[in-house]
C-alpha cells in the first residue's frame, strides 16, 4: 500500500491534493483503515509517519509546510473537525471544518503575504490559537496558544487565519529581536494589513507594552501611521478639490494662550481637520479628554474642527472629503470666528 493507493471502498479523490496526504486517524479508520493497519504504514521504516498525535501523513518524505500547516489545525480541531465517521455513500467536503481553532503568529502573518515573516517550511512551530478550555498541549510542529475569546478568524488559502493584529501580538509575544519585530510592525501599516491603533491595542491586551524593545518598535510605528495617514489626507484634498488649507499649524490667541496644533486649517472658514491617531495605552482616557478640551475650546471661538481617523482616510476617504466640504460650505451661515494667530508647527 502506498499513498497512492486507495485505502478502503471510499476512495480519496474527492478530497484536495493536500487532504489525500495529511489525514487523521479517525478519517482513516472513517476510511476503512484500521488501527493496527495505521500502526504498521508509520513504522520506523515504513511508508507513512505520523506527524502530530492522530495525524499521519501518508508519505515517507519530509512535510512541506502546506501539509505541517493543515496537520497541525487538524491535531488543534480534531475532536469537532475530524471525529464524524463518514457515512456509507457520503461525500466528505473537499476541506475540513476547522472548529475553534486558527492559525496566528508568524504562520498566520506568512499566510497574510508578510514578506518579513518566514516561509511556512522555514518556521519551527506553527502557532495555533484554541479555546483557553480546551485540554490541548503542544507538541512537535503545533504550538498551543490558549485564548478566553477567539477573534473572527479570516478565510486564507482554505484556512481560518487571526486577523493581522492579534497575529501581530502573538508573533510579538514569542521575539526577542528588535529588528524583527519593527519589520514585521512597520510592514502591517506600510502594507496596508491594518492601522497603527488596531495593532497596538492588541499588544496592549496580551501586555507587551512593558518590552523596551516593542516600546521602540511601537514608537516608530506609530510615526510611520501618522505619516501615512498625513498622504492620505493631502491626496484627499486634492483628489476632490478641496480647497488648499495651510498644512500643520498652531493657533494662538492674539497675546494669548497656546490653543493646539491641527493638521489642516482654513482660515476664511475658520475649519479645521484633526488626524486622530491616539494609540490605545494606558493613558487612553487622558489623550482623548485633552483632544476632547481643545476641541471645545476651539468651538467656543467659533472654529469647526473635525476628527478623522486614518482607517476612515484609507476606507472612506470620499466620505470624509464630503464631511470637510459641508463644513466649509456651512461656515457662510456662521457668526465669524474669534480671530486667531495662525502658527507653521
Amino acid at each position: 500500500m502506498n499513498h497512492n493507493t486507495p485505502l478502503s471502498p471510499r476512495p480519496l479523490s474527492h478530497l484536495s491534493e493536500v487532504h489525500r496526504r495529511v489525514l487523521t486517524t479517525a478519517q482513516l479508520r472513517a476510511h476503512g483503515v484500521p488501527a493496527a493497519e495505521v500502526n504498521e504504514q508509520c513504522r520506523p521504516d515504513g511508508p507513512w509517519q505520523q506527524l502530530l498525535p492522530g495525524v499521519v501523513l501518508l508519505h515517507s518524505g519530509p512535510p512541506t509546510g502546506e501539509e505541517r500547516l493543515h496537520a497541525v489545525l487538524m491535531y488543534a480541531a480534531r475532536e469537532r473537525a475530524t471525529g464524524v465517521p463518514v457515512q456509507p455513500g457520503a461525500e466528505e467536503p473537499h476541506r475540513p471544518t476547522y472548529t475553534e481553532t486558527m492559525v496566528t503568529g508568524l504562520a498566520a502573518l506568512a499566510l497574510h503575504g508578510f514578506t518579513s515573516a518566514p516561509a511556512l517550511a522555514a518556521l519551527d512551530h506553527i502557532d495555533v490559537l484554541v479555546p483557553r478550555m480546551r485540554r490541548l498541549r503542544s507538541t512537535g510542529c503545533a504550538r498551543i496558544a490558549r485564548t478566553s475569546a477567539l477573534p473572527t478568524p479570516q478565510q486564507v488559502k482554505g484556512v481560518p487565519v487571526a486577523p493581522v493584529p492579534r497575529a501581530l501580538a502573538d508573533a510579538v509575544a514569542e521575539l526577542s529581536d528588535a529588528n524583527a519585530v519593527r519589520r514585521l510592525l512597520t510592514e502591517a501599516v506600510r502594507g496596508g494589513h491594518c492601522e497603527p491603533a488596531a495593532v497596538v491595542r492588541e499588544l496592549n491586551n496580551a501586555k507587551l507594552l512593558s518590552r523596551p524593545h516593542v516600546v521602540d518598535a511601537v514608537d516608530s510605528l506609530l510615526a510611520e501611521g501618522r505619516a501615512i495617514a498625513e498622504d492620505r489626507l493631502y491626496r484627499m484634498v486634492s483628489e476632490y478639490g478641496l480647497p488648499d488649507p495651510v498644512w500643520n499649524v498652531d493657533l494662538r490667541l492674539p497675546g494669548g494662550p497656546h490653543l493646539g496644533g491641527l493638521d489642516a486649517y482654513w482660515p476664511e472658514q475658520a475649519v479645521a481637520v484633526e488626524l486622530d491617531t491616539r494609540a490605545p495605552r494606558q493613558d487612553e482616557d487622558a489623550l482623548w479628554s485633552e483632544y476632547a478640551r481643545k476641541r471645545e475650546h476651539l468651538e467656543r471661538l467659533g472654529i469647526t474642527v473635525v476628527h478623522i481617523t486614518p482607517k476612515k482616510l484609507r476606507d472612506a476617504r470620499e466620505q470624509q472629503a464630503a464631511v470637510v466640504r459641508t463644513a466649509l460650505m456651512a461656515s457662510a451661515d456662521r457668526d465669524p470666528a474669534a480671530y486667531v494667530v495662525v502658527l507653521p508647527r
